[in-house]
C-alpha cells in the first residue's frame, strides 16, 4: 500500500512539474508550434516601379493629291483575362510599433506610424530596420502629427493618406473603398503593399495583450496558396510575415469612424510613387 501511495505521489509530482514547466514556457512552446505549422512563404520580391508607357512614334503623312482610302477597322480581339496569381509576397521590411519592446505612450498607439514607415521603406528599397532607426522614425512622425493635427492617436484612413502625402510626398496616396479581399490581393499582385485599418480585437491575434486594441492598422504584403494573408503586423514583435485567416482579417477591416470602429467603413490605404 505504501509503495502504491509513493508511486502515486511520484506521478502527481511529475505531472505538476511538467505542467508547471509547460505553463512557464507556454509562449516559446506556442511560437514553436506556430512556426512548425507555418507554410513555406513565396519568395519576397522587392519593389519595382511600373514602367513608363512608351511614346508613340509620330510620322508625317505622305503627300498625295487625292485623299487616301481609310483602311477597314480591324476586328476587335477578345479580351484576355489576366492570369490569376496563386501566391505573392512583397519584400516589406518589418518593425514593431514598439521597436524596443516599450509599450508605453506613444508606442502603444503607434501602429499607424509603423505601418506607414514599413511601406515607405519598401517603396524606397530599404533593408531591415534597426530598433534605434525604427524608434527614431516613429517619434519623428508622431512629432510631425502633433504639429499638423494636434494629436497622433487613432488617425483614420484619410489622415494616414494625408501623412503619406505631406510627410513623405506620395502625391498619389489615397483611400479606396473595398468590397472583397480580392481587391487587396490585386494591389499586391501589382507590387503595392496595402495598409488596412481594423477593429483590433476582431483580429483574434494571440500575441495581443488583453485581446488587442479597439483600433489598429497593419500592412498586407502577400498571400499564400492556401488563402491566408501575409502581413507585417506592428502590434507584436512576432509580426513579421504574420499570417491571418482571410475571413478573420476581412471581418476585422473597419476604419476609425469616430471611435465606433466595428461600424467603420471597409477601406484600404495605398501609397504609390
Amino acid at each position: 500500500m505504501r509503495k502504491r501511495l509513493a508511486a502515486l505521489i511520484a506521478i502527481l509530482a511529475a505531472s505538476a512539474l511538467i505542467g508547471g514547466a509547460a505553463f512557464a514556457y507556454r509562449v516559446p512552446l506556442r511560437e514553436l508550434l506556430a512556426a512548425r505549422a507555418k507554410p513555406a512563404l513565396p519568395q519576397a520580391r522587392p519593389y519595382q516601379p511600373a514602367p513608363e508607357p512608351a511614346a508613340e512614334p509620330v510620322t508625317e503623312p505622305a503627300p498625295t493629291s487625292a485623299p487616301a482610302a481609310k483602311p477597314a477597322p480591324a476586328a476587335p480581339k477578345p479580351a484576355q483575362p489576366a492570369p490569376a496569381s496563386t501566391e505573392a509576397n512583397l519584400a516589406v521590411p518589418f518593425t514593431s510599433q514598439a521597436p524596443h519592446a516599450n509599450w508605453d505612450m506613444p508606442y502603444q498607439e503607434a501602429c499607424e506610424e509603423a505601418a506607414l514607415i514599413m511601406v515607405h521603406a519598401y517603396l524606397e528599397g530599404a533593408g531591415a530596420f534597426t530598433p534605434d532607426e525604427a524608434d527614431r522614425q516613429i517619434l519623428a512622425m508622431v512629432d510631425w502629427e502633433m504639429k499638423r493635427f494636434g494629436y497622433y492617436k487613432d488617425t483614420d484612413a484619410d489622415e494616414v493618406a494625408v501623412i503619406a502625402k505631406e510627410y513623405y510626398g506620395y502625391a498619389k496616396a489615397r483611400v479606396v473603398p473595398i468590397t472583397s479581399m480580392d481587391q487587396v490581393k490585386a494591389q499586391v499582385d501589382k507590387g503595392i503593399a496595402v495598409i488596412l485599418p481594423a477593429a483590433g480585437r476582431m483580429l483574434k491575434n494571440p500575441y495581443f495583450t488583453a485581446g488587442g486594441p479597439p483600433y489598429h492598422m497593419l500592412v498586407v504584403k502577400g498571400y499564400t496558396k492556401d488563402g491566408r494573408i501575409i502581413t507585417n503586423e506592428p502590434g507584436t514583435r512576432r509580426g513579421a510575415d504574420y499570417l491571418y485567416d482571410a475571413k478573420v482579417l476581412w471581418d476585422a477591416i473597419h476604419d476609425w469612424n469616430g471611435g465606433a470602429v466595428t461600424e467603420g467603413r471597409k477601406v484600404m490605404v495605398i501609397l504609390e510613387k
